[in-house]
């Protein structure tokens, strides 16, 4: 029997397939495909290291629970192995195509036999002044054990043998990631001949085991086990992750990536002594870990990249002398990432930092950067004498170590940390500043739907909502207050928390728009979002559909909703935009019995996917859109232009997703929003100019 669910991970693998389509785009600029493939090699090593470790660890501990799709673990990996294998081909193809676009501008992938003497000669003084002293060559014997190989280890297994001796040597090579794994040995600024770390070093293997020639090689990569899960009894939840990062390093083999046609005999060493079985081995044309050919990217002709895109301001702002508080008591507005800048929400908190009439700053944290210019702020408030409190949260996967440093940083410039909940991450994005106004306490908060981090503003699309409408304010504090203690808000009017109501408030909103459907209303949905997951969220999405709910969905990655399928989602349209920029904002809108779009819509933002995890062991948030100006940027100029995408979108069809062919006039998201000014703050003849434009 056939699911009415498309597998979790199957549906990332088809995700990232849609990422390493992008490197085979001919209207992209070629440096921007080789990122693409750069890009979409990085995802699999990640999910390889989370997803697939966790099928593993079920197979091991012999766990039946079946997926939604009622996959047992055993029938997953083989699922996930097969859609892993043609991505790898594809990676591969296009690699190929890749190459040959490369050589006509000059950039060429050398190998050492195709050097001149003269080339071979400076390659050899690269290696004994960079390479070799950094290296550590490590026999196998009885005397020397096989060696640890750390997550992510790049290194070289090599059968060496002594001159008129027939016995074999093996030895390994760890090769460090603080050296460059391509090198350009050209002479002439026109011409770029790169070779592979690996390549050097076995062309001059010679030199690291004298006396010795090198019969073969085979050049490898691993990935291990890196998921970590909360244990009950880490009371200390600071110690515990500490704890668990060493043992990251050590994780459980997932995946031995390995060159093309490897010696056999070196192949099966090397597996016994990993205790990598066939199931973990994924062949690669011609580099392992192919993330790293985005090391090339650093210098090219201008038309090898995307033309440069500097973010606008905010242009409601200068119209207040660059006054948030002013800017924001005035009228809420909400600023699109990466199309506005990022420096809007680090100008409200400096601003905020300096302020004298400013009493109390609160800020989540989830990821960023320890040198971010948010904490560098939120340390400069505390030292210019503010009650500062930063809720960070350490349970970021992959940032956890980061997260640390920064909440030592943050206590030793006098910021009260708070690590919020041990079985809840705090993924809400939220700022609250308490400010003294004419003798009485005035509130500003900014709400976002993605993270305070400065280089992923710069390619996430997100949101970032500012205002003073008490509504919002006073219920961000009550946030908060329940985030640092225990005294819990209850239901809110204006903000939605999870877990404890945003899945009850998303199935009441779904179920009025199938009641306005019974009775002749209209009856709408349109949601974006990056992953859709939660199976009862997708039932009820089913049933909307089965009574007449039209329903498009723009979601980026995952998506377990199999649309377009008779008697079960005959109303649903999913697609999914893959394009320059990262699509991140998550936006929910419901016709509410009027067309759409219109001001009679409800319009909420938030910081929460439709998946499991969101809804019940997260802390989210999402809020209602009031504001006038705010709702038509977000339903008529932002969902509206991902409704229109045709250049940029692939559209997903029961189980299969297709690139939406542009047979009307080409409308890509990414260069609209590029081009046009945001809605927030601008006149209504404006907004109704903009969005009746968009409408045609």
């Amino acid at each position: 029997m056939t699911s009415k669910y498309n597998n979790r991970e199957i549906s990332w693998l088809e995700f990232n397939s849609r990422v390493l389509s992008e490197a085979d785009n001919k209207d992209i600029p070629l440096y921007e495909r080789v990122r693409f493939l750069s890009i979409a090699s990085n995802n699999l090593d990640e999910f390889y290291m989370v997803r697939v470790a966790g099928v593993y660890a079920q197979m091991k501990e012999k766990i039946k629970h079946k997926t939604i799709d009622g996959l047992t673990p055993k029938e997953q990996l083989k699922k996930i192995k097969i859609k892993t294998v043609e991505l790898l081909k594809k990676s591969n193809l296009i690699w190929s195509k890749l190459k040959k676009n490369l050589a006509k501008e000059g950039i060429f992938f050398k190998t050492f036999n195709r050097l001149t003497e003269s080339e071979k000669q400076n390659l050899l003084s690269i290696f004994i002044k960079e390479i070799a002293p950094v290296l550590t060559p490590q026999a196998i014997d009885p005397s020397h054990p096989f060696p640890f190989l750390f997550n992510q280890g790049h290194f070289l297994l090599m059968e060496l043998k002594k001159a008129e001796k027939k016995k074999s040597h093996y030895a390994i090579v760890i090769l460090p990631k603080i050296l460059k794994r391509f090198y350009n040995i050209s002479s002439s600024p026109n011409i770029k001949n790169y070779i592979s770390l690996e390549e050097i070093v076995s062309s001059f293997s010679s030199q690291l085991f004298n006396g010795y020639v090198i019969k073969d090689y085979i050049s490898a990569r691993i990935t291990r086990d890196s998921d970590i899960e909360i244990e009950d009894e880490a009371e200390d939840l600071v110690l515990f992750y500490q704890k668990a990062l060493k043992k990251r390093k050590r994780g459980r083999i997932v995946r031995l990536e390995l060159r093309k046609g490897s010696n056999e005999k070196l192949k099966k060493f090397l597996q016994k002594n990993l205790k990598a079985d066939e199931d973990t081995v994924d062949e690669i044309e011609e580099f392992v870990g192919t993330h790293e050919i985005s090391q090339i990217l650093k210098e090219g002709k201008k038309n090898y990249y995307y033309k440069p895109f500097n973010p606008r301001d905010v242009e409601r702002v200068h119209q207040f002398n660059n006054d948030y508080f002013a800017a924001i008591q005035a009228k809420d507005m909400i600023v699109h990432h990466p199309y506005e800048t990022f420096d809007a929400v680090i100008q409200f908190l400096n601003q905020a930092a300096f302020d004298s009439h400013v009493r109390t700053i609160k800020q989540t944290l989830y990821r960023t950067t320890l040198d971010s210019p948010i904490v560098k702020a939120l340390k400069q408030a505390a030292e210019n004498g503010k009650s500062v409190t930063a809720v960070v949260e350490i349970k970021a996967r992959f940032d956890e170590e980061a997260n640390i440093s920064l909440a030592k940083s943050l206590q030793r410039s006098g910021v009260q940390v708070v690590y919020g909940f041990v079985h809840l991450k705090t993924h809400a994005k939220a700022s609250l500043v308490i400010r003294e106004e004419e003798g009485s306490l005035k509130k500003y908060i900014h709400v976002g739907t993605g993270n305070y981090h400065p280089i992923n503003a710069k390619i996430y699309t997100d949101l970032s909502l500012f205002s003073a409408d008490e509504g919002y304010t006073n219920e961000i504090e009550k946030f908060f207050n329940f985030v640092t203690g225990y005294g819990d808000p209850g239901e809110l009017e204006n903000i939605i928390l999870a877990p404890k109501f945003l899945r009850s408030k998303l199935n009441t909103l779904i179920d009025q728009e199938i009641e306005n459907a019974k009775v002749g209303k209209h009856a709408e949905i349109w949601a974006k979002m990056n992953s859709l997951v939660d199976p009862k969220i997708i039932d009820r999405l089913y049933e909307a559909s089965n009574f007449g709910v039209k329903i498009h969905l723009f979601v980026r990655g995952i998506c377990c909703l199999r649309p377009q399928v008779k008697k079960l989602s005959e109303n649903i349209y999913v697609k999914s935009i893959v394009g320059r920029f990262l699509e991140h904002s998550r936006v929910y809108c419901f016709a509410n019995g009027f067309p759409m779009p219109s001001r009679n819509n409800l319009v909420f933002i938030s910081s929460a996917d439709l998946m499991p995890r969101n809804l019940d062991r997260r802390l989210e948030v999402m809020l209602r859109i009031k504001n006038e100006t705010v709702h038509a940027q977000v339903l008529d100029q932002i969902m509206m232009a991902n409704y229109k995408d045709n250049k940029l979108s692939w559209a997903l069809r029961d189980k299969t997703y297709t690139k939406i062919k542009q047979i009307r006039a080409t409308f890509s998201a990414h260069e609209y929003f590029m081009n046009n000014p945001s809605l927030s703050g601008q006149g209504k003849s404006i907004i109704k100019d903009n969005v009746n434009n968009l409408k045609k």
